[in-house]
């Protein structure tokens, strides 16, 4: 099992890089007390869990903090699992311009002076830090150049960043999907609902999507949109955007929509993209 344990000091970007690491893959868990780390390790490893990497965060304010963590970094090394230490840090004027601006009391400054909490930290986190993987001084870093970062260093060797493609049907009269980040609309195509024998039928059945399908618009525009979904999702990826939101909206989305969005992700799964689908208004009643 792989687990990386993210710590350092308050106001570096410990939670940040959590949310990097869960991004690429790994289960997350905030704030787990030292103590705890073999039971949730054990917990990981269980066959049924399917966990094969993990990240936690831990910091300072565990009271029994430098009284168990070096014996669990011990326990787990004769277990066999691959620890790594982020250490998340920052210079002195950067945490205390963040902890400011915040407006947040230092964990360790119970007199109110950042700059004490920051002081009475670095002493207690000092061994910790030596013994870390990785040291992350986050004084210069933008969110965006912390999450470069953490893939560099964390994404497994070989494996494909992808971008989750979610593709959403929907009827146009029940209003747009408000989380979508693309939105096509496929009106302009054959309606089956003026089709006696298709129009109690949807998308998904043979007939419906045979009678879509039969008009070269339909099968020029369904290339077209997948060409330019693998087209633009390396970009996505190379501004963090690891997951897209394709909605395709008919009058009622029941036919057309659905024909196109099932058609969509069998082209996109066979070029190996992560799809999912979901039919929001794939109901008997909604007429086209």
């Amino acid at each position: 099992m792989d687990l990386v344990i993210v710590t350092g000091l308050s106001g570096a970007g410990r939670t940040q890089a959590l949310r990097n690491l869960e991004d690429i893959g790994y289960f997350c868990m905030d704030n787990l007390p030292p103590g705890m780390i073999t039971d949730f390790v054990d917990m990981c490893e269980r066959k049924d869990s399917g966990i094969k990497k993990a990240a936690i965060a831990v910091d300072s304010r565990s009271g029994d903090f430098f009284s168990t963590i070096y014996d669990n970094l011990n326990t787990l090394e004769k277990m066999g699992v691959k620890v790594r230490i982020l250490f998340m840090d920052a210079n002195d004027e950067v945490l205390i311009r963040r902890f400011n601006e915040t407006r947040r009391q230092h964990p360790m400054a119970p007199t109110g002076r950042v700059v004490e909490g920051i002081e009475r930290e670095r002493r207690l986190m000092q061994p910790l830090k030596e013994r870390a993987y990785l040291v992350l001084d986050t004084s210069v870093f933008s969110v965006k150049k912390l999450r470069s970062v953490i893939r560099e260093v964390f994404l497994e060797e070989g494996m494909d960043e992808r971008v989750l493609v979610s593709v959403a049907t929907f009827g146009f009269k029940r209003g747009i999907p408000t989380d979508a980040d693309m939105v096509f609309d496929v009106r302009f195509l054959p309606n089956p609902f003026y089709i006696a024998e298709l129009k109690d039928h949807s998308g998904i059945d043979e007939d419906v999507a045979g009678y879509i399908f039969s008009f070269e618009q339909t099968k020029v525009f369904l290339q077209k949109l997948v060409d330019m979904i693998e087209y633009l999702l390396p970009y996505y990826l190379k501004e963090d955007k690891n997951r897209l939101v394709i909605a395709i909206g008919c009058t009622g989305g029941m036919h057309r929509s659905v024909a196109i969005a099932e058609a969509l992700i069998r082209e996109l799964r066979s070029k190996g993209i992560c799809v999912s689908i979901a039919h929001r208004d794939l109901v008997k009643d909604a007429p086209e």
